[in-house]
């Protein structure tokens, strides 16, 4: 099997780049600010917050927890999510270096 192009890269930056995909959608983005606004909810909750069906809402759940960003725990029939405060702090790191180097430096 060959080499993915995603071999050339170190795993932080493959991490930050999965993040940064799953963020880069609006409802994702809505998702993250109610779960920040709520503290925990239930998939039903989200629903009834934003004008998409239930089984988009659904996938973009999927993608946010596939990158971490959230996590979910079976309750009976529900699922709770939660902000996975792990990855916000690797966003953290991440941005917190860049807006370090962008202030430092002297360029055009």
């Amino acid at each position: 099997m060959g080499v993915t192009k995603t071999d050339h890269f170190t795993e932080h930056q493959n991490q930050v780049a999965v993040i940064a995909k799953a963020l880069g959608h609006p409802a994702r983005v809505a998702i993250i600010e109610y779960l920040l606004k709520v503290d925990t909810c239930i998939t039903g909750d989200i629903v009834n917050e934003l004008p998409l069906a239930q089984p988009t809402i659904s996938q973009h759940l999927k993608e946010l927890k596939n990158a971490c960003l959230i996590k979910g725990t079976v309750e009976g029939n529900s699922v709770c999510y939660c902000i996975d405060e792990n990855t916000f702090t690797v966003l953290k790191e991440y941005f917190s270096k860049i807006i370090t180097t962008v202030t430092n430096q002297k360029c055009c």
